[in-house]
Formats: structure tokens, sequence, C-alpha cells
């Protein structure tokens, strides 16, 4: 008995050991070896990915014909029969594939975020790890290239256009007001959260007719989709606290989030510069609903309110501000006919700002701004070769100002309403070339004209790993309440056209990104003469450079982004042409993101670099005729993922002590100028955020 199941067991190994074959060979393209690519037998689970040569090897039963199947995103699958003992060093080439016009974005210039992205993925919990971000998105976006470092205030400056410039969207829809409001020399923060948001597509230039109304670059966000489950977060740091949570209802969802911002607590641990009577304190709460019918009709509707106060003693006056700011969209999604996609949407903004003791002892400011935006847009798939999509919207705007002093009062009212359309078109031209044509049209009822801006981008992609593009278009956008009242009929909308070209290369897990660009201003408001006309005119052009790559397994993620700019303009109160005070000619941002895993810990560093900012100094000839100090700023962050369900994020900004001057401001007899300095050189922030109900690790989304 003994020999029989020994010698069973010799025939079960020896047939195992025989029923075993090794496939071994490599994976390219027409540029080199393709890593990661997927390599299996068909029919079966054996199989493995390619490793960063190319490589890949395996071990399958024995068969009389064997049929290897090879894939990788955006190439043809491969099948090839091996018959008999042809299984090793095999040479597996694959082609780019054709891809379906509904599959390709032709973008230019554009950073996306989150789910829509193919080119970089960034979620919640990295806005929040990045740099100094501290949770905020407008400062993590100030790592990537073409952004400037504006540190007084904390906006988005791209490409040596100004913080007006740049446009927010939520879900389609127009935020008049992204952003909150804080005191002089403070920088602010965004007004939305980065867990309410599933994707985020930060465009520098070059986008699409969709979008008007912003000369330099939009920030179009969309929110999540309907939750499939329960969730309730709450977290707290030094100067905040936030509760949130979400319901699902079936083919429904309700969320809410709710925060309270006060800087007395870290006031009195790290004081700053300024003078507090009643240090800054926000109230903010927001809601969203969403509901699905079937997989084709989804709706949503988002309302924010923040409610911002404080009180601060500057030069001999006690300054005091209340300020409200509202927002509410709602956006219907829908397909209509056949291959019809219907997305109907309307948004209402309001800000009233309240400020005693302005500009001197005992006077009042008041200002109310309101718009409605309504939109309408059909779009659908062709063929296979071709998409478009056309749309119409209205700007309905309402605004009005009241100064009043001892000596004189000043006040307007502004009600004028612009209507915007568009007819964009994509279309894949050849194999790997792909042409999006735009035309947008505007009329704004102060001027009674109708401009015409024509947009195209031309895509190249030859291979999965090389984007080439080229971008021309020209923009516009309505001038700022002040000047359109100042002007008295005669501001028509200020225009810029956008050229950019674009290389995007990526290998393995490394990102390179050139960008040249040059971008032309005309119809600039401008003060000349005693009046207020639209003759300013300018330019600026420059290069951006980014590099993103991953290390050690993943463990280290690294970024690299430089940007030259050259700007020039004659704007405002600018009497002749001079870069603009918030341009930096060189701009440099580091980052490293490390995971130490024994300690279920990432380190984040950021270095960020700006070359001096110039400024007017009345006792040299010329205008902005002198420069401050550069910027150099060094952080660091910690965030500990204590349990799935607990983060503690840690952050430290300027570790190094620096001293940096934004520029210097002179009185009007003054001869020496009072520096422009941030409200404090360091910021430190330590914040914990709880998932108390959620199905997932690390979920800290509240919606």
């Amino acid at each position: 008995m003994k020999q029989t199941i020994v010698s069973l067991l010799l025939i079960c190994v020896s047939t195992f050991l025989t029923a075993q074959t090794r496939v071994t060979g490599t994976v390219a393209d027409a540029n080199g070896p393709l890593p990661q690519a997927n390599v299996f037998i068909d029919g079966t689970i054996d199989g493995c990915l390619t490793d960063s040569l190319g490589h890949f090897a395996f071990e399958t039963e024995v068969r009389d014909t064997l049929v290897l199947r090879v894939s990788f995103v955006g190439y043809e699958d491969q099948r090839r029969l091996l018959v008999g003992g042809q299984h090793r060093d095999l040479h597996i080439r694959l082609r780019t594939a054709a891809l379906p016009i509904d599959e390709v974005t032709v973008t230019a210039s554009t950073f996306s975020f989150g789910q829509t992205s193919s080119m970089k993925q960034l979620d919640a919990l990295d806005v929040v790890m990045t740099g100094n971000s501290c949770g905020d998105v407008v400062a993590a976006l100030h790592d990537l290239p073409g952004t400037q470092r504006v540190g007084e205030d904390g906006k988005l400056y791209v490409r040596g256009g100004d913080q007006s410039e740049c446009q927010t969207f939520v879900n389609g829809m127009h935020v008049l007001a992204p952003y909150t409001t804080n005191a002089e020399n403070t920088a602010v923060r965004g007004r939305f959260s980065p867990f309410l948001f599933k994707g985020i597509n930060f465009s520098l230039g070059g986008y699409e007719g969709e979008y008007g109304q912003a000369l330099s670059s939009v920030l179009p966000m969309e929110t999540t989709d309907k939750a499939e489950s329960d969730k309730l977060g709450v977290s707290a740091s030094l100067v905040d606290w936030n509760a949130g949570g979400t319901k699902a209802l079936g083919t429904a969802a309700i969320s809410f989030n709710a925060s309270y911002t006060d800087l007395a607590l870290y006031e009195n641990l790290m004081p700053s510069r300024q003078d507090w009577l009643k240090p800054y304190r926000n109230l903010a709460a927001e809601a969203q609903m969403k509901k699905e019918w079937g997989e084709q009709t989804h709706w949503k509707t988002y309302m924010s309110y923040d409610r911002t106060r404080f009180r601060l003693h500057t030069e001999d006056r006690p300054l005091s501000l209340r300020e409200g700011n509202l927002y509410v969209n709602s956006v219907l999604r829908t397909t209509v006919g056949t291959g019809c996609r219907l997305m109907t949407g309307v948004a209402y903004s309001q800000i009233d700002n309240a400020i005693d003791h302005a500009l001197q002892l005992g006077d009042s400011y008041r200002n109310k701004r309101e718009e409605l935006h309504l939109k309408a847009e059909l779009s659908r798939v062709v063929s296979e070769r071709v998409k478009v999509n056309a749309g119409v919207e209205d700007y309905g705007r309402w605004s009005s100002k009241d100064y009043r002093m001892a000596t004189q009062d000043s006040a307007y009212r502004l009600d004028y309403h612009l209507t915007g359309a568009h007819l964009d078109a994509q279309w894949r031209v050849w194999r790997h070339l792909f042409l999006s044509t735009s035309l947008r049209t505007e009329h704004l009822s102060t001027d009674g004209q109708w401009i015409w801006m024509p947009r195209v981008t031309l895509n190249y992609l030859p291979n999965a790993r090389l984007r080439l593009s080229a971008s021309w278009g020209r923009y516009s956008q309505t001038a700022e309440d002040d000047y359109l009242a100042l002007g008295r009929g005669s501001m028509r909308q200020s225009m810029a056209d956008h050229a950019i070209l674009g290389i995007t290369y990526r290998r393995g897990s490394q990102h390179f990104r050139v960008e040249p660009y040059y971008k032309r201003y005309r119809h600039l408001p401008l003060y000349s003469e005693g009046q207020w006309r639209a003759t300013g005119k300018g330019y600026s052009r420059g290069l951006d450079l980014y590099n993103e790559g991953s290390w050690l397994g993943g463990r280290l993620v690294t970024t690299a982004a430089y940007s030259f700019c050259d700007a020039e303009r004659s704007y405002l109160d600018y009497p002749e042409p001079s870069v603009p005070r918030y341009s930096t000619r060189h701009n440099l941002n580091l980052t490293a993101r490390y995971y130490i895993a024994p300690w279920r810990t990432f380190l984040g560093l950021a270095e960020s670099y700006a070359s001096g900012r110039p400024y007017h100094n009345p006792n040299k000839p010329g205008y902005m005729n002198a420069h401050a100090r550069a910027f150099n700023e060094v952080s660091m962050n910690l965030t500990f993922l204590v349990h799935p369900k607990v983060i503690v994020y840690t952050s430290m900004s300027n570790l190094l002590g620096r001293r940096n001057v934004f520029g210097y401001q002179y009185s009007n007899n003054g001869a020496v100028g009072t520096p422009i300095l941030p409200s404090s050189d360091h910021f430190f922030y330590i914040g914990v955020f709880i998932s108390i109900k959620s199905n997932k690790a690390y979920d800290i989304a509240n919606f």
C-alpha cells in the first residue's frame, strides 16, 4: 500500500511539473518598452503585468495551442497563436488605438484632478496633504506651473493676469465670488471644500467655447454624484471646526456641511502683525441634494452661505467688516431624442459687503452684488469621428455701491445683462490627430455690441505617451462693476488672444510637460486724462515646465514646476506700460511627499520661490521702477493615518523664518516706503479628521 501511495504521489508531482510551461518575452510600441501592459492566456487567469523594461514571464498549463493576449490602455489588443514550444523570448509590438471621439478630450494647457483625469490624479485627501495647502483647493493649485505667488491675498494669478481673470464654475455654472473675505495682507481661502468635488479641472488658457467671461483661466469643478451609503464626519483644528454628512435615500441623497472659523485661539497662541479688535470669524453652511432617474437623468442642487465678521485697528481707525456670501445652483442633465445630452442650469450669487471706517474715521461703505446665470447646452456624438456641443446662456447682474464720508458721498446703481452662445465641434481628423473648433459670441447690454471669438485646438497623439498640442483663441471679460460705473457706458469688454504650444510626455511613473505661450490684451480699463476708458493694452509671454514622478515603488512622489513670465500692460492707474505689481518673472515650486509605511505617515515638503515683484518708488524716475527682494518659503506637513477613520494633519509654513516683502507703499509725500508684509511670517496648522459613519477606510469626505 505504501509503495502504491508513493508511486501515485510521484506520478502527480511528475504530471504537475511537466504540465507547467513558462512564457516569456517583451512588449513594446514604436518608441520602446511598455511597462504595466497586461499579458495573459486568453480564456484563463494565467498571466502578469510587464515590468519597467517591458519584460514579462509567467507559467501556464501545457496545451497544444495557446492564445496569448496583450492589452494596454490606448493601444489595440493583440492576440498571438503559440504552437508547440514557441513560448519563450516573444516580442510583442502594440499599435496605438484609434479612440472614438467621445473618449478623447481635446484641451490645451489643462490640469485635471480626481475622476476627470487621465493625466494626473489628485483626490480630496491629496489636496489636504499638498504643500502647505491646509485643505484649501486654491492653495494647492499654487504648486502648478503658470501660477504666481501673491502672498498678501492668496488668490489665483495665472500667466501674467490678475486675480479677476480666473473664473470659477461649479457643475458648469458660474460663481461670482469664489473666495472668502479677509483682512489686508492676509491670504484668503477658497470658499469650497475639496471633499465636495469628484473632479477639478484647472485650465491655464486655451479653453473651449463653453466658458466665457474669463480672460486668463478657468477653474471648473464637478460635485460628487449620488452617495451609495450614509456618511458622517467631523474635523477640528486650531482655527476651524467642521461637521457634515450624507443621507442616502435610494436613488437620491441629501448632504450637509457646517463650519466655523475663529482666529481668537490662534492669535492668542501665535500673534500676528494685525491689531485685531475682534478676530476674524466665519460661519459657513453647505447643502446638496442629488437625484437620479435611471442612468440618463441626473439632478443636483447645491447651496452655500457664509458670514464673515472682524474688527481691526489700522492706522488711526477701527475698521469693521461684515459680509454675507450666498451661492445656489441647480443643474439637470438628461438624454433627449437620439443620443443627445441636454444640460440646463440656473445659478444665483449674492455678496453683501459692509465696512465702517474703511478709509477714514467715520466713513461708511456698502456694496451689494447679485448675479443670475441661466444656461442650456445640447451635446451629441455624431459618429466615432465627430462630437458637437452647442449652448446659450445669460448673465443678469445687479450692483449697488454707497460710500459716505464727512466731506462727500459717492454711489452708483448698475443693472445689465450679458448674453452668450457657443458652438463647439471635436473632430478625429486622422488616427492620431484631433481638432477642436469653437465659436463663441457675446452681447453686453451696456455697449450694445456683439463680439465674436473663434478658438481652435489641435492635438496629435502618436502614442499613449506623447501628446503635442497647439491652440489659439480669443477671450473676453466684462470690466468690474466699479469701472463700468465710472466709465459711463464707454467701457466695452476686455479682450485677450491666447496662443499656446504644448508637449506632454509620460513614461512609466514620470510625467513631463512643456508649454510656451503668448497672450495679447486689448480694451482693458485705463484711467487717462481724468476719465475711465477701455483703452488699456498689454501682453504676457512665457514658458511653463512641469515634472511629476513616482519613486521607491510609489512611496515617494515629487513635482517640479517652473514658470518664466514676461508681462507688461497699461491699465487701471498704470500711466505707462509697466510690469504689473503682482507679476514675477521667475517662479519655482518643488514638492515631495514620502510615505513612511511603518508609521502610516505621509511627510510632505514644499519649496516656493518667486523673483522680486515690481513697485513704484516716487523718489526715482519712471513708473514701477524698483523690485522687492525675492520670495522664498519652505513648508512642511505631516499626515498621520492614526486609524482607518481618523487622520491627523499638521503643517508649518516658512520653516526658515524668512521675512518676505511683497513690495513697498509710499504716502503722498513719503520719502521712505512702508514694506508690504504678510500678516504672519509663519502659519501653523493642525487638524483632526474623523469619519464617524462610513464604509470606506480614510474616507473623510462629508459629501
